[in-house]
């Protein structure tokens, strides 16, 4: 039971890792489209 939970730990540890590379490593595409909003004047405090 001890080296089964080693095992998972490790697994779980090492799926974090990657995970965090891949994340550090990707280069994510900017938004490309315009996004234009009306906020209306009740929605602001006087």
């Amino acid at each position: 039971m001890r080296t089964l939970s080693r095992i998972l730990i490790l697994l779980v540890l090492a799926v974090i890792v990657a995970g965090v590379g891949f994340l550090a490593t990707w280069e994510m595409p900017p938004p490309t489209a315009q996004v234009e909003k009306v906020i209306g004047n009740d929605r602001f405090q006087r």
